[in-house]
């Protein structure tokens, strides 16, 4: 049988929105771009003209790469053609270079567009590329909530800039 646990202070989290941001404030990626930071300091791996890929500082395995518009936009219909065009030939370019620097078994991609389909940063639509191997979920994640990571973030980015393919 079903349990219900009622707690009435999530109101306000539903109706206004896990992402919910003001209309001044930028997305971390955005504010990443601004910075004038080097791309070995962001993690930005790749930029092209309209696009730009960058690694997930939370990886949900070594190569976790996002590939994003520079332009901040929340929806992917909300992508200009040659915005849309250039992400996902980004993409493709983001998938070979994972399957040749990291001989995965297999790729992720995928995104979530608004908060409630998991976007975490629900103003700046993302699209995750991520290398899994057979086994890569283990009892750590299950029991402890950890995920291991045998590579540094700066290395991956490393090895991800220098392998780029396309």
């Amino acid at each position: 049988m079903i349990e219900r646990l009622w707690n009435g202070w999530r109101t306000a989290y539903v109706t206004r929105g896990q992402g919910a941001q003001p209309p001044n404030d930028v997305s971390l990626f955005t504010a990443l771009l601004r910075s004038g930071r080097p791309d070995s300091e962001t993690y930005i791996v790749r930029r092209g003209e309209r696009v730009f890929a960058i690694m997930n500082a939370f990886p949900y395995t070594s190569g976790h790469v996002l590939v994003l518009p520079y332009r901040e936009v929340g929806e992917l219909e909300d992508l200009d053609a040659e915005e849309s065009r250039e992400l996902w030939a980004t993409v493709a370019q983001a998938v070979r270079t994972i399957k040749a620097v990291y001989r995965c078994e297999g790729i992720n991609v995928g995104l979530n567009l608004g908060a409630a389909a998991g976007g975490s940063v629900a103003q700046h639509l993302h699209v995750h590329v991520v290398g899994r191997w057979t086994g890569d979920t283990n009892f750590m994640v299950a029991t402890a909530e950890t995920k291991i990571l045998p590579e540094a973030l700066d290395e991956s980015a490393r090895r991800i800039r220098e392998g780029w393919v396309g």
